[in-house]
């Protein structure tokens, strides 16, 4: 289920404060340096960068 759209707009990359696009399961930094991606559980995004995923 996707996130809300007023939620996305004030979330950001907790490690660059880059805005955050939502993928599949994932909200992924945009920011071309950083890129890590957070997973989203039971509808809400883990925002931990210990818990992110480091970009391939």
């Amino acid at each position: 289920m996707p996130l809300e759209a007023g939620l996305l707009e004030i979330l950001a990359c907790p490690a660059c404060h880059a805005p955050l696009k939502e993928q599949d399961a994932e909200l992924i930094c945009t920011s071309q340096d950083c890129g890590l991606a957070y997973p989203v559980r039971d509808d809400i995004p883990v925002l931990l960068v210990d818990e992110a995923r480091r970009p391939a």
